[in-house]
């Protein structure tokens, strides 16, 4: 699984923020997996170790958008995905000659999407224009003026055209206004509105378990009611507690019983974990997945890295609790109760967490060379820390689907 320890992915959206599929960011890309000259070996050892057994994982059933060299498209290496999950991605820096023009027909022909990564005005690929189902345009590449005359060329229906790193609520606004259908990039973890806002009262609920779960003591008494003032925490509790993780022989039928069953260590994280899905209800399916693999991902590096006090898990839990409630992060800070360093490194200031806090985010990003300074500076074997990562995603998805 050496080749899956180090993956990324970031989503693509549709024109109603629903996530579409995700580009998947890999260490060594495909291209680079195939060093052995038996093509059925290293094909067999990349089925059976890597990217099926992880798509379902990594993509939850949607598209893959997975980058393509020329030499992937050439010798028909992309093949080992399913089409039907596929989008063959063909990076700026493949020539659209003969050969490429062909492997990418005959890919289209065998099911699979066909993207173009990067495109700009008089791109090179324009006879791969005609064979495309997506074209990428990114925002700093172009001006407002090229991405409509690139629209009106080659859109927005017939190529399907996206919007790559779009940054900001109002340059999401404006593609989508333009004409664009898909949108990649994270503008929608930042809070729409960042000026006061009424909060509904189950949304200050979860704030307020979060609260009581955060104190060094914990008062059940007084979780127990908080939970029964809301019946979808009810309701997610028993279910959880009832589920096939638990296995019990006899079913869980209160409260009161699912704490005595779960113990003070196991009720303070699952609460965390229904508080940030309550939270994060109203919001896209990617947004807390990723909370959920940063909780995951700081849980299991806590034995390894220096961290104090600190829950590694809580802090990658509440690292986008800021845009699952719409509020300023130093707001929803005030109402739930840190230790100083979780406090200080959500508020972006110094902390003697900020590498871990970092970690999760390049590791997340794909940002490869930022995870090895990181991984370099705490002293961590990197195999390792992929692996986590790994995990932390698997945990991640089951979680989400099971909450």
């Amino acid at each position: 699984m050496k080749q899956l320890r180090y993956v990324a992915r970031q989503p693509i959206f549709d024109r109603e923020e629903n996530v579409f599929g995700y580009e998947l960011l890999f260490r060594d890309g495909l291209e680079n997996a195939f060093t052995c000259s038996d093509l059925d070996a290293a094909s067999r050892s990349t089925l059976d170790s890597s990217l099926l057994m992880g798509l379902d994982v990594l993509c939850d059933g949607r598209r893959a958008f997975m980058n393509c060299t020329r030499d992937t498209l050439v010798r028909g290496l992309v093949r080992l995905l399913p089409s039907q999950s596929t989008v063959v991605e063909v990076l700026e820096s493949v020539p659209a000659d003969a050969e490429v023009v062909g492997a990418c027909q005959r890919l289209k022909e065998a099911g699979y999407l066909i993207a173009l990564d990067d495109y700009v005005a008089d791109d090179p690929r324009e006879p791969l224009s005609e064979i495309a189902d997506i074209i990428k345009v990114e925002l700093k590449l172009t001006t407002p003026e090229q991405r409509m005359a690139l629209i009106r060329r080659h859109g927005p229906w017939r190529c399907r055209m996206l919007a790559e790193k779009v940054e900001t609520r109002e340059e999401f606004e404006a593609a989508r206004e333009q004409g664009f259908v898909y949108f990649q990039g994270y503008f929608f973890r930042r809070p729409e509105v960042l000026t006061t806002r009424h909060m509904p009262a189950n949304r200050v609920h979860y704030l307020r378990m979060l609260e009581a779960v955060s104190r060094p003591e914990l008062d059940l008494v007084k979780l127990e009611k908080l939970i029964k003032g809301e019946a979808s925490i009810c309701y997610r509790l028993l279910r959880y507690m009832n589920s096939a993780m638990f296995a019990f022989k006899s079913e869980i039928h209160s409260i009161r019983h699912a704490f005595a069953i779960l113990g003070e260590r196991e009720v303070r994280r699952w609460v965390r974990l229904v508080a940030a899905v309550g939270a994060g209800q109203d919001k896209t399916s990617d947004l807390l997945l990723s909370a959920l693999v940063r909780a995951r991902f700081g849980e299991l590096l806590a034995p390894r890295v220096p961290h104090g006090e600190s829950d590694l898990f809580l802090l990658g839990l509440l690292s986008l609790i800021d845009a699952m409630l719409e509020m300023k992060m130093a707001d929803v800070l005030e109402k739930v109760p840190l230790d100083r360093e979780t406090k200080a490194v959500l508020l972006g200031q110094s902390s003697v967490l900020g590498p871990v806090y970092q970690l999760m985010l390049a590791q997340e990003a794909g940002e490869w060379e930022c995870v090895n300074r990181i991984v370099g500076s705490l002293h961590l074997d990197a195999e390792e820390v992929g692996s986590l990562y790994w995990q932390a995603q698997q945990w991640g998805r089951e979680v989400s689907a099971g909450t």
